[in-house]
């Protein structure tokens, strides 16, 4: 397994890291992600160890923290060989405090994720997202407390805005606070916004993205194909209406040019998918998740081989859309891009 920095920080983290989305089915739309108990997670940590795959990504909104139970109760004697990232912001109960970024939140849904997770540490904790309502010097002295404890290792954010996520840099370059280093982002062939603003801000501030959904919510398996859609059991299924939009000719498109692939490298659809993306500007490790010990084994064969360069364009000319303003506007004018990279 590759393992490479997370942003400008001293961690190292796995190409990979596996996601615990689908622990416990505690409501109907975590469902759909699936149901692992204490004993498949347990067998499926096992698998991901003895593949390299060596941070479990989670978050106190998954089925209401019984992820995160269940991951603690699958790593017992295996923490030493394993980073643990959650994540904490969306609202975890009914009281006027249990959700957002405010010292009063996340000192209290810390404790209570250590607690869950049977740990004395996070490696890597994210706010799961934006809080407008709490002052970005609140949210990071609070961040820099955790860290001081030895409650928390690193901190990143996910689903960040550019704006705030660069105000929150600024802020603790000012107070000498950690800084994240760490964006985890919804970033896949078939929706590329990551690329507009949040990648060069990742290049130019070292922040490191870990990808979350890299088969665009479900749908880059291979399964949904033209007068193919997807069948029941599946996520693209059951909880359709969710996730992020896309234009459906536009996903046939990039389905085909990665059967192409597919049939140059011998290699599954999810496979080309992730190994895509594991070639992009600031990405530091990919979020897989399986319900099952094959389709694990499957997704971590992403790593070991690499797309070649006609392959790589291949799949961007397939998926390209036009940008949003001002990046569109940019575009024109290469001469003052950064490096003279493309946006």
């Amino acid at each position: 397994m590759e393992h490479r920095r997370l942003g400008h920080s001293g961690l190292r983290v796995p190409a990979l890291s596996f996601g615990t989305a689908t622990f416990g089915g505690g409501n109907d739309f975590f469902k759909a992600w699936g149901a692992t108990d204490a004993g498949g997670a347990s067998r499926l940590i096992d698998v991901c160890l003895d593949h390299g795959v060596s941070m479990f990504d989670s978050a106190d909104g998954y089925s209401s923290g019984l992820a995160e139970e269940i991951l603690g109760a699958a790593i017992k004697g295996k923490r030493n060989r394993l980073l643990i990232s959650t994540k904490a912001t969306f609202p975890t109960g009914d009281g006027p405090n249990d959700y957002g970024s405010s010292r009063q939140h996340l000192i209290n849904a810390v404790d209570k994720a250590l607690q869950r997770l049977g740990v004395e540490h996070i490696d890597l904790l994210q706010l799961h997202g934006q809080d407008y309502n709490t002052p970005v010097e609140e949210t990071l002295s609070t961040l820099d407390q955790l860290v001081r404890l030895g409650k928390v290792r690193y901190i990143g954010c996910s689903n960040f805005s550019g704006w705030h996520l660069m105000k929150s840099l600024a802020v603790s370059d000012r107070h000498g606070w950690p800084r994240h280093v760490a964006h985890q982002a919804y970033y896949s062939l078939l929706n590329r916004d990551y690329e507009w603003e949040l990648m060069p801000l990742g290049q130019d501030q070292g922040v490191g993205a870990v990808i979350w959904s890299p088969l665009g919510w479900g749908k880059l398996t291979g399964k949904i194909r033209r007068g193919q859609p997807a069948q029941p059991g599946t996520r693209a299924h059951d909880i359709a209406g969710t996730g992020p939009k896309f234009e459906e000719e536009r996903l046939f498109r990039i389905v085909d040019a990665m059967d192409a692939v597919a049939l140059e490298t011998g290699k599954t659809i999810p496979q080309i998918a992730l190994n895509w993306l594991l070639q992009r500007p600031t990405v530091a490790s990919v979020i897989i998740g399986a319900r099952d010990e094959a389709q694990l084994v499957q997704n971590i064969g992403a790593v070991g081989w690499k797309l070649t360069p006609e392959q790589v364009a291949a799949l961007d000319a397939a998926s390209d859309v036009p940008a949003a303003y001002p990046v569109w506007h940019q575009r024109g004018f290469p001469m003052l891009r950064e490096r003279g990279e493309e946006r």
